[in-house]
């Protein structure tokens, strides 16, 4: 469970990234156990606030619980209850590793239907792949081999950069809901354009630096960056969707 993936969703302005990679960070080195599958099919709201060191309840925290139960027992059921086994499966494949996510694990399977067709965006199991990645350095568990075939990991921050450098504009009523920090609600065409519109842009970014500089650029390294400028950026108007797959 990546700190980013909570903190996207809130409508608490104080739950952010930091902080909530601090609590993981601390529960872990407190307690080596606390995510193994075992552990993760038994936690309540309580107990997670408590791993993650927040003091009241977080956004959808029912569904999170839930979520978090479901990726212990099919840990458990298929993996011998470890993300290592998983991870193994892929056989050094990104590609492969994010379509075993979404395959086992229901709560990553970032679908929707636009305008009677369905988008994937998966952002979560991509961000799983991509954290693999840099955590370890491009090695070991971090050794994928088709890496570039990632894209970015689409939620709130890249949309509100992608529109601030000019990059993406956006109408004036969708302009307006997130000035006054309206609600988006998931599926929509608003939110789906939103997200599927800056995939696109930053591809399109990613190939034209990768001509003018000589080298390959990574969709995982373009994601960083534009995430780094955002969080960086204390004016930065963002939309607001309350979403499991962010």
């Amino acid at each position: 469970m990546s700190a980013r993936n909570i903190a996207l969703t809130s409508s608490d302005k104080d739950l952010n990234y930091d902080d909530l990679a601090s609590g993981l960070k601390a529960s872990l080195q407190k307690d080596k156990s606390a995510f193994d599958a075992d552990r993760l099919q038994k936690y309540t709201g309580p107990q997670l606030r408590e791993l993650l060191n927040w003091p009241r309840p977080l956004p959808l925290e029912d569904e999170r619980v839930r979520l978090l139960h479901e990726v212990g027992i099919e840990l458990e059921r298929s993996f011998d209850g470890k993300a290592s086994n998983l991870v193994e499966q892929a056989g050094k494949s990104a590609v492969n590793l994010v379509a075993l996510v979404a395959r086992h694990f229901p709560g990553f399977r970032d679908h929707s239907v636009y305008k009677g067709r369905q988008v994937f965006l998966y952002k979560r199991a991509q961000i799983f792949v991509a954290d693999l990645w840099g955590a370890f350095n491009g090695q070991g568990y971090g050794e994928f081999k088709d890496i570039s075939s990632l894209t970015i990991m689409a939620d709130y921050i890249v949309p509100a950069v992608l529109q601030q450098l000019g990059i993406l504009k956006f109408s004036p009523k969708l302009a307006s809901t997130i000035e006054a920090s309206g609600e988006i609600c998931p599926g929509t065409e608003e939110e789906v354009e939103l997200r599927a519109c800056s995939i696109h842009a930053v591809e399109k970014m990613r190939e034209l630096i990768s001509v003018k500089s000589g080298r390959q650029v990574l969709s995982v390294e373009m994601d960083l960056w534009l995430w780094a400028s955002g969080v960086q950026s204390e004016s930065l108007k963002h939309h607001r969707t309350l979403s499991i797959y962010y």
